[in-house]
């Protein structure tokens, strides 16, 4: 956030017609010349040794490409100090950075400076789910993450703030379709699918 809005001080993009109301989650085409920045930003796991000065700047190419493409308004709504989103985001942020601590939705209200209804509305419109639903999938996914590196359903359930190792099955299962460990034999077999990882998840806001 901090990027996007020194960026938008330069007042080089320019502001939208309107504010954005497009829903939590969109896709639409990429350009050429966010494709190129990407993939630029991927081809420096070739050269580690570039990556503390070169990563920072092409970071700052993408974001720059995507505050002058189509959903730019939205990036611009949460970086806009004063702004509904931008308070939002600050839950978010939290939610992200300590889903394996308990969540009362009350005490994120006051971190976002916002009542509980009110930050449920906005919290919804940014990520299409309520608080404890985003901060469910962050675990889920950390959880699925740790269990392909080698650790027990029980143990990653605890690392990232189960207390119950039934309630994990039934929500793992739930969401993924397969108990843990039968779905994390189904990854590791030849020819499965890459998995979206939970950065990936974090990352979407």
């Amino acid at each position: 956030m901090p990027v996007v809005r020194e960026l938008l001080s330069r007042g080089e993009i320019p502001a939208p017609e309107a504010p954005s109301d497009t829903p939590a989650m969109v896709a639409g085409a990429t350009t050429t010349e966010l494709l190129d920045a990407c993939c630029r930003l991927v081809d420096l796991l070739n050269t580690p040794q570039d990556i503390p000065f070169l990563s920072g700047l092409i970071q700052r190419e993408i974001i720059y490409r995507i505050l002058r493409g189509s959903e730019g308004a939205r990036h611009r709504a949460i970086a806009t100090l004063g702004d509904q989103s931008h308070r939002t985001a600050k839950a978010i942020a939290w939610v992200r950075a300590n889903y394996a601590k308990p969540l009362r939705v009350e005490d994120l209200a006051k971190i976002a400076g916002m009542g509980v209804s009110t930050l449920h509305h906005h919290f919804r419109a940014l990520t299409a789910m309520s608080p404890l639903q985003y901060q469910k999938q962050l675990r889920l996914h950390a959880a699925r993450e740790r269990m392909l590196m080698g650790l027990d359903a029980a143990s990653a359930a605890f690392e990232v703030g189960y207390e119950s190792a039934s309630q994990f099955n039934r929500e793992y299962s739930r969401f993924f379709g397969h108990p843990p460990m039968r779905d994390i034999r189904t990854l590791r077999s030849p020819g499965a699918r890459p998995m979206e990882s939970v950065s990936n998840l974090q990352n979407a806001i």
